[in-house]
């Protein structure tokens, strides 16, 4: 009934994780999120999410890149949008990238669990994805939001963000296709736990 949860992504150039239900058809929750190991900034999605700091101006890590690789256009709107929050969304223009938009988001600094970080991921990616599904964009990538030197284990973060975004796109069925996109195999092993496959 099911297609193999591994196969090639020609346009991409790499594998992708994610069922297909070939007899029915219709997509459901597990079928519209997938795990791959690559470059987010390489992805031709509507809208990629940047893990941000709280200035926006760029970074290290995801957000260096995502700046590099838009062009100075996107450090100047960011400018703009003067800073976001922790666990807030902001959107941009994806400029020289492939995808059409940029979602920058602050995820929290792990502090212990003690200031209620687990909450402001869930935040993080519940906003992202509202700010989505708001603007009518179908198809979305994450990298994994505050895992590098904000250090929030890796392994209760991949669970918050299959989680939420599991919750969030039952109740939206606009939101066609969440990609979950990992700088390295490791953290792409714990998202396919987190998800099942």
């Amino acid at each position: 009934m099911y297609g193999d949860a591994l196969h090639w992504d020609k346009e991409r150039g790499c594998h992708v994780f994610g069922w297909q239900d070939k007899e029915r058809g219709v997509q459901d929750v597990n079928e519209r999120m997938e795990v791959m190991e690559g470059d987010i900034t390489t992805l031709d999605v509507d809208a990629i999410v940047n893990a941000a700091n709280k200035t926006l101006l760029g970074g290290g890590g995801v957000d260096g890149a995502i700046h590099r690789a838009a062009g100075q256009e996107l450090l100047e709107e960011c400018r703009g949008l003067r800073g976001c929050e922790t666990g807030q969304a902001k959107m941009t223009q994806g400029y020289r990238l492939p995808a059409k938009h940029v979602i920058h988001t602050v995820g929290p600094v792990w502090y212990g669990g003690k200031r209620n970080e687990p909450e402001r991921l869930e935040d993080c990616y519940r906003n992202s994805l509202q700010l989505a599904a708001e603007n009518g964009l179908k198809t979305v990538a994450f990298p994994a939001i505050s895992t590098g030197v904000y250090r929030f284990p890796a392994d209760r973060a991949c669970r918050i963000a299959v989680d939420t975004v599991s919750t969030f796109i039952s109740e939206h069925p606009e939101i066609e296709k969440v990609v979950f996109c990992c700088f390295d195999a490791n953290t792409a092993e714990l998202y396919r736990k987190a998800l099942g496959v």
